[in-house]
Order: structure tokens, then C-alpha cells, then sequence
């Protein structure tokens, strides 16, 4: 008799511990539905490319995308191709000396958003340092609001 009242008793603690579980998860869940974590607005304005490239500058319009880019390969470097996000490949954009940097106008065919959005997109820039014959790629990440 005493062992199931230890049952019973384990068992109503439990459930308790349940019950308040299932009211934090449903809680969560609504926290979630109604979009209390969505970070997407608050997230900064950032431009990243993996070296030996940079990004000083950036610029998202409604149709076009504006990088600074900054050359820290120690050698001249040629831009054969430059992808950021789904707008239209520029390809050769030119050549960029050792430590100079150059404004890079993506104003071809993009479906960035409205202004006042937030867009991010992958960049991919494949490049050929001077007296080379392979072709290079460095890739980042752009986050910005849409002016």
C-alpha cells in the first residue's frame, strides 16, 4: 500500500512539471507565430569578402548593387567575374592595384525588394592575380537596407 502512494505521488509531480512545460512550448510558439524573433530588421549593415579581398563600401538600391572593393592580394589583380546575390554575373570589371580599391556598380537585372527592406546575398568574385594562369574566387555576404 505505501509503494503506490510513493507512485502516485511521483506521478502527480510529473505531470505538473508537464503542464508547465507544455505552457511554455505553446507560449514560445506563439511568441514565434506572431514574429517577436524575427531579427531580420534589426540585423546591421555588413559587407564581407573573404580574403585577400575587402569590402570598404556598399549600396543597395531597388536595382542595383554598389561595392567597394579593396585590392590586398600584393599583386595586381584582374576581376573576370563578380555574382552577388540572383542579379546578373558583371563580368570584367577591371583591374584593381595592390591595396587601391574600385567602385563596382551591379545595375543589371536584380530582384533585390522594396526600399526600407533588409536584402542579403551571397557575393562571389573570381579574380586572376597578375602573371597567373588559375583563376581565384573569394565569396562574403552582403546584409543591407534597400534605399
Amino acid at each position: 500500500m505505501l509503494r503506490q502512494k510513493k507512485g502516485q505521488a511521483a506521478m502527480e509531480f510529473l505531470m505538473t512539471y508537464g503542464w508547465a512545460i507544455l505552457a511554455a512550448i505553446i507560449a514560445i510558439g506563439a511568441l514565434a507565430y506572431f514574429g517577436v524573433f524575427n531579427s531580420g530588421d534589426s540585423l546591421p549593415d555588413i559587407c564581407t569578402i573573404n580574403a585577400p579581398l575587402g569590402c570598404d563600401e556598399h549600396q543597395v538600391n531597388t536595382t542595383d548593387v554598389r561595392l567597394i572593393i579593396r585590392n590586398g592580394a600584393g599583386d595586381t589583380i584582374n576581376i573576370t567575374s563578380i555574382t552577388v546575390g540572383d542579379c546578373t554575373p558583371l563580368t570584367t570589371a577591371g583591374e584593381i592595384a595592390d591595396g587601391s580599391t574600385s567602385d563596382i556598380n551591379l545595375n543589371a537585372a536584380c530582384a533585390i525588394g522594396s526600399a526600407g527592406s533588409k536584402y542579403t546575398g551571397d557575393i562571389s568574385i573570381t579574380y586572376l592575380r597578375s602573371g597567373a594562369a588559375i583563376e581565384q574566387t573569394s565569396s562574403g555576404r552582403i546584409t543591407a537596407a534597400i534605399v
